[in-house]
């Protein structure tokens, strides 16, 4: 990996295994080489499960960025058997932060939709970095509305900072179509699955986020807003974005923890940039336990449950004031 692609929390374990991988290089290891090979893979192991277990909210938000992190065309490859790109809203045009298309997973005929921000620049410039559009909304519907229509599942990859903050999508209604999307996907009789694969930020994120099942990476993050957007607000400065991915409560943990999902998916050791097949296979066997158990739902038993799951979320306090003489 890259260097400028190493998080500082990492580097030791990368220069450890730098280490490692001249010493397996020398020729003819004496019973001396073959020990110190064995404790140094010993001790990374031990120096990935600490660091990896003590990250903070901010240090997880890096996590859930970070440049080499598996990404919805990756999934895609490494997860479903065949994928049938859709293109286009019937409106404007195609946005390509939202790619939709007919996938199979394990034979069974999904519809699927991910956010996808790119990795090269010119990539990322087409997909706006994965900030969609109205008619990226606008498109992701339509495909749903046609899953409804022919009893397919819909499988939704959420990783995004939020939906795209220009003036073209404000004079478009970029909130509105936001709105039409929750609306609409609480009513679908058809099986939801969401998942939360790197940033979840904002409106951008729930645009597609309604569903039956909401799972979150263990290392990505699920917010109403950035860490710099809310240390903006509330600080008037992004530098104080650490002390606002604290107060967010956004890790996956803390959300386990507050109700808002339904599960947390397992990533390999030092995170899915380490393991892009690994991370695939666990989330595979994710999504297939769930699809399986949603599609024995009844239509109208899915829609009841769905917007009573929405409903729970968020506690509050009522107090009684009594008045003293």
């Amino acid at each position: 990996m890259s260097v400028m692609n190493q998080l500082p929390f990492e580097r030791p374990i990368y220069e450890l295994e730098e280490q490692l991988k001249k010493i397996e290089q020398e020729p003819n290891p004496t019973p001396n080489t073959k020990d110190a090979i064995r404790n140094m893979r010993l001790e990374i192991t031990r120096m990935k499960r600490e660091i990896f277990e003590n990250l903070d909210a901010w240090d997880t938000c890096k996590v859930a960025r970070h440049a080499e992190r598996p990404q919805t065309l990756d999934y895609l490859e490494l997860v479903f058997d065949e994928f049938v790109e859709l293109h286009g809203d019937k409106a404007i045009g195609d946005d390509r932060a939202i790619l939709t298309g007919l996938a199979k997973l394990d034979g069974q005929k999904v519809m699927f939709v991910g956010q996808q921000k790119g990795r090269t620049l010119k990539e990322r410039t087409e997909c706006y970095y994965g900030c969609a559009h109205p008619e990226g909304y606008r498109k992701a519907l339509s495909k749903m509305k046609m899953a409804e229509k022919f009893g397919i599942p819909v499988i939704c990859l959420i990783d995004t900072p939020g939906a795209y903050p220009g003036i073209k999508a404000e004079e478009q209604g970029i909130s509105y179509n936001i709105a039409i999307n929750l609306r609409e996907m609480s009513l679908l009789k058809t099986p939801i699955i969401c998942v939360v694969i790197g940033e979840g930020g904002s409106g951008g994120a729930i645009g597609i986020g309604v569903g039956d099942h909401i799972s979150v990476l263990q290392y990505a993050y699920y917010s109403v807003i950035t860490a710099e957007g809310c240390a903006g607000i509330l600080w008037k400065d992004v530098k104080y974005a650490k002390e606002a991915a604290n107060a967010l409560k956004f890790t996956s943990q803390n959300l386990l923890e507050l109700g808002i999902i339904d599960e947390v998916i397992p990533e390999p050791l030092g995170g899915a940039h380490r393991d892009h097949r690994q991370m695939a296979t666990a989330l595979k066997a994710s999504l297939s336990a769930n699809l399986k158990h949603l599609t024995s739902i009844s239509k109208d038993q899915l829609v009841d449950n769905r917007y009573e799951k929405f409903r729970k979320i968020g506690k509050f306090h009522e107090t009684l004031e009594v008045e003293t003489a």
